[in-house]
C-alpha cells in the first residue's frame, strides 16, 4: 500500500523542519530525512549567530523579519558583532556602515581606541571597525527542535533513515521510492535537501539550478588568556576570518568556501592551520590547543540568494534551498514565505520575487 500526502519535504534540517511546521496545519505533510537524526549536516554545524549584515543587503530583510520571532521565542542571546579592518581599509568599513545604515541597521563606526575596549590584545594595524549591537547568538538546536515538535503537533509525519532514491511524476502528482523500499505519493514535492538539492532535482527529472555546496571550517580553540565571555562576534571586513567566544573557548573560522561534492563534510588540516594563522594576526592570545574541529556544507545558488518557489517548468516541484550560511538566522521568514507560496493562505513577510526559481530561466 502506498501512503498519500499533500506535500512531501525532502530534508529535515532547519529548512525542511521550519517549512513543515508552517504548513502542516494546512496540508498533510511528510518530512523525509536520509540520516538517523534530523539536522545532522549543515544545521548541526552552524556557528550560530544572528546579524543583519551577514549574507549581504538582499538577505538583510529576511534576517530582520526573522528577528522578532527568534527574540520572543527565547532563541537569541545578546552578543554584538564587530567588523574590523586594517590600516588602509577605512573606505571599505565606511561603505559597510553606510550600506547597512541605509537599510535601517544600527551600525556604529569605531576607532582604534574603541576597538581596544572590545578586543583585548588587539595587534597593531587594526584601526577600523563597525559595531552592530543587535547581533545575537542563536540557540540552533533549540530552534530546530521547536520546529520539529511543532510540525509533529500539527500532524506532520517525520521519517528518518528515509533517503529518497526515486521520484516519478504522473498525472496524480509524484510517486516516490525510499532506500528501504517504502513507497509513497504526494501532490507537491518540496526540495529542502541542502547540499543535495540539485541531486534531488535530477532524480525528479527537474533541471538543476546550479546550487553548489561549499565547505566551511570551524575550529574550537583553548586560548590564553581566556577570551572574555562578552567578546563580540569579530569579523574581518575582507572576509578572511570570524571568531567568537563559546563555553570558555573560541570558535574560529577562516571564512573558507571550498567547493565540495554533497557529503558528510570533514575539516582539512590546512584550513584549520590557516584559521589559526589569521587569528594570530589579529590578537596576541596564545593558542593552547585545538579542542575540536568540524566542517559543514553551505549551499549557494549562482547569485548567492536563496531559492523559494515552484520550479518554472514543473509546477508541482517546489524549491526551498540555496540558503548558504544564513539559513538559520532567516528560518522564520523563509518558512513564512514558503508557506504563503505553497498554501496561498498567508501573506509573505518579505517580497518573494527576488528568490523565485524563475530568475534562472
Amino acid at each position: 500500500m502506498t501512503d498519500r500526502f499533500d506535500i512531501a519535504i525532502v530534508g529535515a534540517g532547519m529548512a525542511g523542519a521550519s517549512l513543515a511546521a508552517a504548513i502542516a496545519g494546512h496540508s498533510s505533510v511528510i518530512l523525509l530525512e536520509a540520516e538517523d537524526r534530523p539536522g545532522y549536516h549543515a544545521t548541526g554545524r552552524s556557528a550560530a549567530f544572528w546579524t543583519e549584515s551577514y549574507g549581504g543587503p538582499m538577505i538583510q530583510p529576511l534576517t530582520a523579519s526573522s528577528g522578532p520571532f527568534l527574540r520572543e521565542g527565547g532563541f537569541l542571546s545578546a552578543r554584538g558583532a564587530l567588523t574590523i579592518g586594517r590600516d588602509g581599509q577605512g573606505a571599505a568599513v565606511d561603505t559597510f556602515v553606510q550600506e547597512y545604515a541605509a537599510l535601517g541597521v544600527r551600525v556604529n563606526r569605531m576607532n582604534r581606541a574603541e576597538l581596544e575596549v572590545y578586543i583585548p590584545g588587539l595587534r597593531p594595524g587594526w584601526r577600523q571597525g563597525a559595531l552592530e549591537p543587535s547581533c545575537a547568538d542563536i540557540d540552533v538546536a533549540g530552534l530546530h527542535q521547536h520546529y520539529l515538535a511543532l510540525a509533529r503537533r500539527e500532524g506532520a509525519d517525520l521519517r528518518t533513515r528515509s533517503q529518497l532514491v526515486a521520484a516519478r511524476r504522473d498525472a496524480g502528482g509524484w510517486q516516490l521510492e525510499l532506500a528501504d523500499g517504502a513507497k509513497l505519493s504526494c501532490d507537491i514535492l518540496v526540495n529542502a535537501a541542502g547540499a543535495w538539492a540539485d541531486e534531488v532535482a535530477r532524480m525528479a527529472g527537474v533541471t538543476p539550478l546550479g546550487i553548489a555546496p561549499l565547505r566551511r571550517t570551524i575550529a574550537q580553540l583553548a586560548v590564553s588568556p581566556p577570551a572574555p565571555a562578552d567578546l563580540p562576534l569579530v569579523l574581518d571586513i575582507a572576509e578572511r576570518f570570524y571568531f567568537k567566544p563559546e563555553v570558555g573557548a573560541v570558535w574560529l573560522s577562516p571564512h573558507d568556501e571550498a567547493p565540495s561534492a554533497p557529503c558528510d563534510a570533514a575539516p582539512e588540516e590546512i584550513d584549520v592551520a590557516l584559521a589559526i594563522e589569521r587569528f594570530g594576526e589579529v590578537v596576541d592570545w596564545r593558542v593552547d590547543r585545538v579542542v575540536h574541529r568540524w566542517a559543514g556544507l553551505r549551499s549557494f545558488a549562482p547569485d548567492r540568494l536563496p531559492v523559494y518557489g515552484f520550479d518554472t517548468h514543473e509546477a508541482r516541484f517546489f524549491w526551498f534551498a540555496g540558503q548558504g550560511g544564513f539559513g538559520i538566522q532567516t528560518a522564520p521568514a523563509a518558512a513564512a514565505i514558503g508557506a504563503a507560496l505553497l498554501t496561498g493562505k498567508d501573506i509573505a513577510p518579505v517580497n518573494p520575487q527576488p528568490f523565485a526559481p524563475s530568475r534562472f530561466s
